[in-house]
């Protein structure tokens, strides 16, 4: 969990998460016409745990299990060549995106260039029929034209704070948070942490 003393303000919390969720839910099946075609892609480290979210309330919903994957992107960043020790983590989509509309899931939309390295990664997976964005939350500040197809909630914020989701399975409470940027570090996501293996 987060320092308190750097907290700023709490802009959802483990039902507001949840509401947003199923909200986004509902979306994607209405602009989809069904889940007949579609597979949740999440982002690694909390991208992927919103998209089996998503998944199950899709279930819940429609009574379809949808192909659920995750993405890691760590050797298709733009700043790869600056990180000397990326956290690698492991891509698994055990199904074939060719032809099927991904969904591609992350927790943070803010400039945009984590979504341009995922879709590097993914269309060397494949050559999916249309590629939709889902995010928990857009906090703006994009330096890239892209943009989600399903939002959560917008959260405004300055370019000295950061915007970070916990989840309850890794960190023991539901929540997003603005929270102040820590000396000498950058705005960015949380890291995962999570005790054991993944």
């Amino acid at each position: 969990m987060s320092d308190k003393s750097l907290v700023k303000y709490v802009c959802l919390d483990a039902d507001g998460i949840e509401r947003a969720v199923t909200r986004m839910a509902h979306q994607i099946l209405e602009t989809n016409k069904g889940a007949g075609n579609i597979a949740l892609v999440g982002i690694v480290t909390r991208g992927d745990l919103i998209a089996k979210m998503l998944a199950h309330k899709i279930y819940e919903i429609e009574g379809v299990e949808v192909p659920l994957g995750k993405l890691d992107i760590s050797f298709y960043r733009d700043d790869f060549a600056t990180h000397f020790a990326p956290e690698v983590h492991s891509t698994d989509i055990d199904f074939d995106i060719d032809g099927k509309t991904v969904v591609l899931v992350d927790d943070v939309l803010y400039t945009g260039r984590t979504i341009r390295a995922a879709l590097d990664a993914l269309m060397d997976i494949g050559r999916p029929a249309a590629v939709q964005l889902a995010v928990l939350v857009d906090r703006g500040h994009r330096e890239l034209p892209i943009r989600a197809d399903y939002v959560g909630k917008n959260v405004p914020s300055s370019e000295d704070e950061n915007v970070r989701l916990f989840l309850e399975e890794v960190d023991g409470i539901s929540a997003v948070e603005i929270l102040e940027v820590e000396p000498g570090r950058r705005p960015g996501s949380a890291p995962l942490q999570i005790t054991g293996g993944e």
